[in-house]
């Protein structure tokens, strides 16, 4: 038997293990129920808004205010990682076909291989907080071992500039090379890595396309605008590395390995509703749009949800401490 399905019966074997929280059959199901309108809706607010964001760096490129409406711009463009994740989940829309098309749209603007983050992401649902060394979302993202300052240096703008060498860009050129990456070889199964290196084949000509258009137009604006912007956004990594850090890992419960936040408006449609992450953790096929309706129901089962500051407040001294003590995690007070 291969790898991949060594992988697969691990994960059947360890999924029925996890905390579930008691909750109503009936209203679980209920709240399963997918919405081709809220899907729809916040597709059309993103794109909206993206271009009237994209028209004013165009607009102001060259001046100092280009610099304010294009990390706007950039942060909105991060909020395709919602969209990859819940067009992922499928919960997205109703509507499967709707679902796949968006997840393919959204992995490029994310720059999310999608043959390997379809297969990667689910062992990370299966595998949360290291359970068994088969989650690939790992590295660099949750439970990465950092000193305070490299990771604080993540949050400049730029940043990912500093890490091409290991960056996600490199991972797709070597799949479009041919090369059998790590993640591919226990990640994917045999049948769809000639799909992954296909894929990638098709992500690699779409950035070149862009570069030989910049030259052309004799413009470093199309590379801004279509290539880039997921190398400047710092405030989408504020939210996000609120997901695992610091907390405990090798834990089949994830209130012990999962963290909730609580953001403002414009961020947690950005983000759409992803700050609700123990609640996703445990119940994955809830859409995002019904995860605050699902934590009213639960909520005296989870742990009290935090701000980002109350979040950070604990995450930042927690990195100190696990660069000299690697066995530290936050303890997190979980309701009997």
């Amino acid at each position: 038997m291969n790898q991949t399905n060594n992988t697969q019966i691990g994960i059947n074997s360890v999924s029925n293990q996890w905390f579930k929280p008691k909750i109503d059959k009936k209203k679980l199901k209920e709240l399963s129920k997918r919405s081709d309108f809220e899907g729809w809706k916040h597709i059309m607010i993103f794109t909206i808004s993206l271009v009237i964001l994209g028209s004013l760096c165009s607009y102001f490129w060259g001046s100092l205010w280009f610099v304010l409406f294009y990390l706007s711009y950039c942060t909105l463009w991060g909020g395709a990682d919602a969209i990859w994740h819940e067009c992922g989940h499928r919960t997205a829309f109703k509507t499967r076909k709707l679902n796949d098309f968006f997840y393919i749209i959204a992995s490029y603007l994310n720059n999310f291989e999608p043959v390997r983050w379809r297969w990667s992401h689910s062992l990370h649902h299966s595998y949360t907080a290291s359970v068994d060394p088969h989650d690939f979302e790992v590295d660099e993202s949750i439970f990465s071992k950092h000193n305070l300052f490299t990771f604080l240096i993540r949050f400049i703008p730029g940043y990912y500039f500093l890490i091409l060498h290991k960056s996600l860009h490199l991972e797709i050129i070597k799949h479009a090379l041919g090369f059998e990456t790590k993640v591919m070889k226990e990640c994917i199964p045999k049948e769809k890595k000639s799909s992954c290196i296909l894929s990638s084949r098709i992500f690699v000509l779409l950035w070149l396309s862009i570069i030989i258009f910049s030259i052309l137009v004799k413009s470093l604006l199309p590379i801004f605008l279509l290539l880039i912007p997921k190398f400047f956004i710092s405030l989408n990594i504020l939210w996000g590395l609120t997901q695992h850090m610091g907390l405990k890992e090798d834990t089949k419960d994830h209130r012990e390995s999962t963290r909730s936040v609580r953001l403002n408006p414009i961020f947690s449609f950005i983000y759409w509703k992803m700050e609700y992450h123990i609640e996703h953790h445990m119940f994955p096929m809830v859409p995002s749009y019904n995860l605050p309706k699902l934590y009213v129901i639960i909520k005296d089962q989870l742990p009290k949800p935090q701000s980002l500051l109350e979040a950070y407040k604990e995450i930042i001294p927690a990195v100190i401490k696990k660069n000299k003590d690697p066995e530290y995690f936050i303890p997190v007070k979980v309701p009997k």
